[in-house]
């Protein structure tokens, strides 16, 4: 198999990676299996999906269809070619405006695909909490829905055609067709014309017509995926309803089990109105919440949404998602989020008194906060968090995705969820409710450990008992995330054996030889085997330098991941994860894909060397090559997996099996050799620009494209006696932490930030250390632990007198909020650091704010000011914080770039072989921004890796924030 996979490696425009780090990054998708891969194909084109499509029959091999892989029920995983077409098939290749419908390539991203529509005032309506990397191709197949079905219904409803690639390598176009021009089709000789046949003799006797309608879910659940939707095709005229015929209708929701799909074209609809408000009503108990769903759905809502306590607790300690929760009151058992619109203010005044009415008519909840504007989008990121954030329960027991899918009638959701909740009394379960309620799917979820048998049981047994109940209402089993693994074995049960023949019928005439997405649907693997865990494990015993202990090791860390895919979005959606993903789009490059590699090796070591040290591993140093340690996966992964620190540990442990090299030892001890370089300083930055440096950069393995720093000597304790004479110093005494980037590259910063805190009237202590961030990106985490606790005993003589401490430099100072609890997590100063530690943007601003410094001391000249903000500060703390300090004065007008990591970070953009990559970063979104801004516009950025980026990248000189409210003094 493996020269006929090189074979057709070679006959692709594309390529076919069958390495283990590719088989181990698509052996799992967002589901509980893995499922190793023959290998994973990467077509570009048409020719490439015939080519793989005939390997895969003349070699009796799965193909398995994937885009972003965040389906939820196994449908991504499979042993055999794991086909991606997440990276090259994404065009959008037409938009018919008179229509109202769009042609796109299934790697098209739904979001993105809307931002193209807006200015057309268009969108595709069906909205997951995925929607800002989920594929229109996976939305296809799951028929998605989202928040939105209750007004602009599911994927299928919106597919007006679609073009495929057939079993047999032929191409079909599936899209409404009359009786006439459906008869013609079933005299064709072809596949397709074979498929429209089959199915016509399939479907039309009337008897067969009455067992579909009487076994299938209740018509009026439109969000139902149970099978194949040969219940849909009923509708159409030629099989005795009165619609055309559209087998576009029956692929969707297929999960790629029929065909391969090329082409979609969607019916599109304008956009929402742009007058919206919410409310969101408290409950007491989850019956109370269930009881109002049905009241308020009388209204015109756009959105009915729940969440339940768990995971509204799982969102306390996010970062980020905690900032989207202030709209909570007290502590409810569920809320609902009610949405609704309005084209004017005074008729979106009418719905939501009318929303209101109903919502004090019934008396059922406790409190109904309205939220307008961009409180809205806050609340309904916290929503799409949801599922993500239940990654964040430390430990091996999991809200377990198995029954998280079923949909009933609106009338029969109250009484579905008594019965539900008393099978889960019966299995002594707290599940978790989070639901589409408007919709009556009710994402339900047990938390189960399925690295037991005996919780492996639970979920068969869970699984099996809630399908019958689905059945006994008439229900869908599968609503919106497909059958997959974990539910297709129990279609059988749901629609009788009749039906289910019927079901293989439609899979044989579309997939004779079986190649397409084998297992899902029909002949189905097993629910509770390929688990991602072997079962009743021996847990691997990871020793690490690092203390992992809050997530119960780094393996469990690693583990938190999902697979959500949050890190697959791209540059154009908000956030900075994943910068190098950004540019690569390679799995490998995202999140979740160094968080698998390490928990797949770590525990699947594959030699005696690995079983040794798992780290030393070729396939972890290739997937943490390109992570830029930016920490945006800290914050903005639902499941907080910090990747950063992650490859710190890694780094360590890698190097202490295979030794430290020369670059890397002069990247770590960088401030060392500052200090030396500085006592010449002169003549250290002339070399720094003589044709010398050519040669310093080669040997050193720096990029001969990056310019070096230059270094200084500067004397800043005489320099703040000198200066604190002049002032009268009033107000507290402050801790000036002069870092080792201020000490010796960035002396003018350290001096403004001095010149300023005095002119405010500040009593000033400085401390001047070493933070170990150098240490810590090049992972010698013995030093950085040695440094951490010598500064943790240092600072006890400021701690002690309550004193701040205000730091420059983001990535020193906030390590003393983030590594440092993990390099020394006894040390009884630990947490007091932590807490008394600030930037001195945040410490200002929160001054600003109780009246301490008035605006009327900076001068009113005005000033443009964009500003880049260091990426560890994105995660660690906020923007706003910058953002608020630049505008204190009142003629300044600021604006925040909407970047996300500047490319450089520390030494990775100095490395020779990442300083294409690294430059490739910037310019997606920074440089642009600061090559389009006028010269007079001041560029401010706070991190020093920052401003060498910008500077090498735009030859703008960006300004310390310090520096710009420095100079505004009057």
């Amino acid at each position: 198999m493996k020269v006929a996979l090189e074979k057709l490696s070679q006959s692709l425009k594309g390529s076919v990676q069958s390495d283990p780090l590719s088989k181990a990054l698509y052996a799992t998708d967002a589901s509980v299996y893995r499922k190793m891969p023959l290998g994973v194909a990467f077509p570009k084109d048409l020719e490439d999906l015939q080519s793989i499509i005939q390997f895969c029959n003349e070699n009796g091999v799965g193909l398995i269809p994937r885009t972003a892989g965040t389906s939820l029920a196994g449908q991504c995983v499979g042993d055999g070619l794991v086909v991606d077409v997440s990276k090259y098939f994404t065009d959008i290749i037409s938009l018919d405006l008179t229509k109202k419908q769009v042609t796109v390539q299934p790697g098209v991203i739904r979001d993105e695909l809307n931002d193209y529509l807006a200015p057309h005032g268009l969108f595709f309506g069906p909205n997951t909490s995925t929607a800002n990397r989920c594929m229109i191709g996976g939305m296809v197949g799951n028929n998605s829905s989202g928040t939105t079905s209750i007004k602009y219904g599911v994927t299928r409803e919106k597919v007006v055609s679609m073009k495929a690639v057939l079993w047999d390598g032929s191409i079909a176009e599936f899209k409404d067709l009359s009786s006439d021009t459906f008869r013609v089709k079933m005299l064709e000789a072809s596949a397709e014309g074979q498929i429209y046949k089959g199915i016509f003799d399939l479907l039309s006797p009337l008897e067969i017509q009455s067992q579909i309608t009487e076994a299938f879910p209740k018509r009026e659940i439109h969000r139902r995926n149970t099978g194949y939707a040969i219940d849909l095709l009923l509708e159409a005229d030629i099989l005795g309803g009165n619609a055309p015929f559209n087998m576009a209708h029956l692929l969707s929701g297929s999960e790629g089990t029929l065909a391969l799909t090329t082409e979609i074209t969607l019916q599109l609809d304008d956009i929402p109105p742009s007058y919206s408000a919410m409310v969101v009503t408290h409950y007491n108990s989850l019956e109370d919440c269930l009881k109002d769903v049905a009241p308020v759905m009388k209204c015109d809502l756009y959105t009915c949404e729940m969440m339940d306590k768990i995971i509204l607790d799982c969102t306390k300690s996010n970062r980020e998602q905690s900032e989207n929760r202030k709209f909570i009151e007290g502590d409810p058992a569920a809320v609902l989020m009610l949405e609704v619109r309005a084209f004017s203010e005074e008729a979106l005044q009418e719905n939501l008194s009318l929303l209101l009415d109903q919502i004090n008519t019934s008396g059922l909840s406790y409190a109904a906060p309205i939220l307008s504007g961009s409180d809205i989008g806050r609340a309904g990121a916290l929503r799409k968090a949801g599922l993500g954030l239940l990654g964040n329960m430390v430990g091996d027991k999991k809200a377990v995705a198995c029954i998280e899918d079923t949909a009933v009638a609106l009338e029969d959701l109250k009484d579905f969820i008594g019965e539900f909740t008393s099978i889960m009394k019966s299995y002594d379960q707290d599940a978790v409710y989070y639901a589409h309620a408007g919709a009556g799917e009710i994402h339900l979820r047990p938390i189960l450990n399925l690295k037991e048998s005996e919780d492996v049981s639970l979920f068969r047994a869970i699984t099996t008992d809630v399908a019958h109940l689905t059945k006994k209402y008439k229900g869908s089993f599968s609503g919106e995330h497909g059958d997959g693994i974990v539910r297709a074995e129990f279609i059988p049960m749901l629609i009788g054996a009749e039906n289910y023949a019927l079901l293989e019928s439609v899979k044989q005439l579309f997939d004779p030889n079986g190649i397409f997405n084998p297992g899902k649907i029909v002949k189905a693997y097993a629910m509770d085997a390929s688990l991602r865990y072997e079962i009743n494990r021996v847990e691997p015993s990871i020793d690490t330098i690092l203390d992992f202990s809050d997530k119960q090791g780094i393996l469990r860390a690693a583990e938190s991941c999902n697979g959500s895919g949050d890190c697959r979005k791209t540059h154009e959606s908000a956030g900075g994860m994943c910068p190098s993903y950004h540019v690569t789009k390679n799995e490998k490059d995202t999140t979740r894909g160094r968080a698998n590699a390490l928990r797949e090796f770590l525990t699947h070591p594959n030699s005696l060397k690995e079983r040794r040290n798992a780290f030393d591993n070729q396939a972890l140093k290739e997937v943490f090559d390109l992570c830029l340690s930016c920490k945006a996966c800290s914050s903005e992964c639902p499941s907080n997996v910090d990747i950063a620190t992650y490859k710190a540990e890694f780094l360590y442990q890698y190097q202490e099996a295979n030794g430290y090299s020369f670059r890397s030892k002069l990247f770590a001890y960088n401030t060392q050799l500052n200090k030396l370089s500085s006592l010449v300083a002169p003549l250290t930055n002339a070399v720094y620009k003589s044709p010398l440096s050519g040669v310093i950069k080669r040997l050193s393995g720096v990029s001969q494209k990056r310019s070096l720093p230059q270094v200084g000597r500067f004397n800043f304790q005489k320099f703040l006696a000198l200066q604190s004479k002049k002032f009268e110093l009033t107000k507290q005494t402050v801790v000036l932490y002069v870092d080792e980037f201020t000490r010796y590259m960035d002396i003018e910063i350290g001096k403004d930030a001095i010149l300023l805190l005095l002119n405010l009237g500040y009593k000033v202590q400085l401390w001047q250390a070493e933070s170990g961030r150098t240490f810590i990106s090049k992972g010698y985490l013995k030093q950085a632990k040695a440094i951490a606790e010598k500064n943790l005993s240092d600072a006890s003589l400021f701690l002690d007198q309550q004193w701040p401490i205000l730091g420059i430099e983001p990535s020193a100072i906030l390590s003393f909020r983030d590594e440092y609890k993990r390099l020394s997590p006894d040390h009884t100063m630990v947490e007091k650091l932590a807490l008394h530690s600030f930037l001195i943007e945040e410490f200002l601003v929160a001054e600003f704010n109780r009246g301490e410094i008035s605006p009327e001391i900076f001068h009113n000249n005005e000033k443009q000011i964009k500003v880049h903000v260091h990426c560890h500060q994105k995660s660690l703390l906020n923007s706003k914080v910058t953002f608020d300090l630049l505008n204190i004065p009142l003629k300044h007008k600021v604006t925040l770039i909407p970047s996300g990591c500047c490319g450089m970070a520390g030494s990775f953009g100095y490395e020779k072989e990442h300083y294409d990559l690294s430059m490739s970063v910037g310019a997606l979104s920074l440089f642009p921004a600061v090559s389009k801004a006028a010269k007079d516009v001041v560029i401010a950025a706070n991190g020093t890796s920052c401003r060498h980026q910008i500077k090498d990248g735009t030859q703008r000189d960006a300004k310390h924030p310090i520096t710009i409210l420095k100079e505004s003094l009057l």
